[in-house]
């Protein structure tokens, strides 16, 4: 058999059969765990679409055909099928291979991927343009069960089904997003999964498409018949067939010949179809299936033992959260969490197994979690919501309308606020600043050490209004021997400065007091103030501090465009004699994957950066 990189994909494809398809799976399960346990980078979930990602190239042809990929994540085995497996060195790497689909990258790339739940929208946009335009091409999206828990998901399957539009809607079921799957939409696949009919009409289904004469009329009507058979043999129909939908399932998603033979099928049928695909995340290696959570997205490994390469001798962020906020509800009853399928990313596995009946897990609907938790704090509850920067976005209505309008006392617990690294722009936490700080009654808290965060936890549970606290991804810094101040409201001068004065929010403390070292060592005195409340500034402290001063430099970890920077900003505006004021943040523009410390010196967000356009500027 050809080395994986020697082949001309797609085109070798079309001419294998079954098993030359299987044994290329397995080669392909081996390069994705050799090339990931260097890079990092989403396995699990790729190990589990390998055969149904051949089928699809098998039966399609791309880029000619459209092939959706919603979130993105699954989509390693596509890029390696689209003659992209040579670049797999650079993968999440600066200027390297996209951990998602990426237009840049290929043709075959439909649409820059990230978040969940949106495929079905754009596919339909798509099919729908197709049509107007009077083109004949195919537009197949690959949605996860986890991702159906998502309202955009719905609004679109209600749109897609009446709507008549040839396309297709493949479920990849494997009964995990990263936490297993909640909810109902994973109660009603379980249903179809299990039902008592589904095993004999498999059978006879197969049986039908094996038929002599291969894929002729004949066997097309008996795919109709058979469906029409399985209707009326479970108990309860379909949702899909309700909205409209032609629904064939469940099939398994590691049979190739199967896989094959239903997409050949289903590609002729002339309006919406919904074929439903059971995987197993991590299929071909026993160790990754039963910790698919774990090596859902994973740092560097060790292939051999599956540890990781460097561990961190301190707590993360998160699991500094997830235990002060587990302490706390144990003290306080009226304490209660909510994750957007992030039990475990955002630290809250822990509480739910103490309490669970006080930790929601409410699925991929961050709208919905934001709404729950108005409702919760209209009951005198005090909900902490613990939700990726990057997926709050898409509560941005919920939260202006639902908490802050109301002024409830709901505390929005940001993890992986500012730069991701890897992940690149769609999960780059880089905006919350901007669009929270324009929202009245709203809080926030940037804490830039453990300590801090505990504290400003504390803080948070005692208000009457909204709050936000937004914390990094990776390791807390420890607060070391520096004594933590009251978290009442106020600044924190760490560094007394004359004529310049950096001041930072969050975790660019430490890099502001880096920079003010190098200041200072050119003779220059450069104060540092850790801002702490980003809304309400601390107006009198800042003004006490370095209302004298002649500049004034803000650091965060968030775009320049209505964030910190502007803030102190508008502070200043109003005063006659006010210092200059040098904003230094992550430019207008999404920044692409790459470690976050490179990214920090290439964007000139490092302390030596700093520094050197503190001296500039002066």
């Amino acid at each position: 058999m050809k080395d994986l990189l020697d082949y001309d994909f797609p085109g070798d494809l079309k001419t294998m059969d079954v098993p030359e398809m299987e044994e290329l799976a397995e080669q392909i399960r081996g390069f994705l765990i050799e090339k990931v346990a260097k890079t990092g980078g989403h396995l699990a979930s790729n190990l589990g679409v390998v055969e149904l990602t051949l089928a699809l190239h098998k039966v399609f042809d791309v880029p000619d055909d459209r092939i959706l990929w919603d979130v993105g994540h699954q989509s390693y085995v596509h890029k390696i099928l689209t003659g992209r497996g040579d670049r797999f060195d650079s993968l999440r790497q600066y200027e390297g291979l996209s951990g998602f689909p990426k237009r840049a990258e290929s043709p075959a790339d439909v649409y820059d991927a990230g978040h969940s739940s949106d495929s079905i929208s754009i596919a339909l946009g798509i099919a729908k343009a197709r049509d107007l335009d009077r083109k004949d091409f195919h537009v197949v999206t690959v949605i996860g069960d986890g991702a159906l828990t998502g309202g955009v998901a719905f609004e679109a399957l209600n749109n897609a089904g009446a709507s008549r539009t040839k396309m297709i809607i493949i479920i990849n079921d494997n009964q995990m997003s990263i936490s297993p799957n909640v909810g109902g939409m994973s109660q009603h696949l379980s249903k179809i999964r299990l039902s008592p009919a589904y095993v004999d009409l498999k059978k006879k289904l197969r049986e039908s498409l094996s038929e002599k004469g291969g894929m002729g009329e004949r066997v097309f009507h008996g795919l109709e018949r058979l469906r029409n058979r399985l209707k009326s043999a479970v108990m309860q129909q379909s949702l899909f067939e309700d909205l409209g939908f032609k629904f064939y399932g469940p099939i398994d998603g590691h049979d190739i010949g199967e896989l094959t033979d239903f997409l050949e099928a289903v590609k002729r049928i002339d309006g919406p179809v919904v074929l439903h695909v059971m995987t197993k995340k991590g299929k071909g290696n026993e160790y990754i299936e039963k910790n698919a959570d774990r090596f859902h997205g994973i740092g560097p490994f060790d292939p051999e033992t599956m540890e990781p390469i460097s561990k961190s001798s301190y707590a993360s962020w998160s699991n500094v959260f997830g235990e002060k906020l587990t302490e706390m509800a144990l003290k306080d009853e009226a304490i209660v969490a909510i994750s957007a399928a992030m039990l475990d990313g955002t630290g809250l596995k822990r509480m739910s197994k103490i309490m669970p009946d006080r930790v929601f897990d409410v699925g991929i609907a961050e709208q919905h979690a934001v709404s729950f938790a108005s409702g919760l704090a209209l009951q005198g509850k005090r909900p902490f919501v613990a939700v990726y920067s990057t997926f709050l976005q898409r509560a941005y209505d919920e939260i202006l309308m639902n908490i802050c309008m109301q002024n409830l006392p709901v505390v929005l617990c940001i993890d992986r606020a500012g730069n991701v690294g890897d992940d690149g722009e769609t999960h780059n936490g880089q905006f919350d600043l901007s669009y929270l700080s324009a929202m009245p009654n709203m809080t926030i808290l940037a804490p830039s050490s453990d300590e801090e965060l505990r504290a400003m936890m504390e803080y948070a549970r005692k208000m009457d209004g909204p709050c936000a606290i937004r914390y990094p991804r990776g390791t807390a810094l420890r607060e070391g021997t520096l004594p933590l101040t009251p978290v009442d409201g106020t600044c924190q001068v760490l560094k007394e400065g004359g004529p310049v004065w950096i001041l930072s929010a969050g975790r660019c403390r430490k890099t502001a007091e880096d920079a003010a070292e190098i200041v200072s060592e050119k003779g220059i005195r450069c104060g540092v103030i850790n801002a702490r409340f980003i809304k309400p500034l601390d107006e009198e402290g800042i003004l006490r501090a370095c209302g004298q001063a002649s500049l004034l430099v803000t650091l965060e970890d968030n775009t320049v465009r209505g964030g910190f920077g502007t803030m102190v900003e508008d502070l200043f505006a109003e005063r006659e004699e006010r210092p200059k004021i040098l904003k230094i943040g992550w430019p207008d523009r999404f920044i692409q994957s790459g470690k976050t410390g490179k990214l920090e010196e290439i964007y000139g967000l490092d302390a030596a950066s700093v520094a050197e356009r503190i001296l500039k500027k002066i």
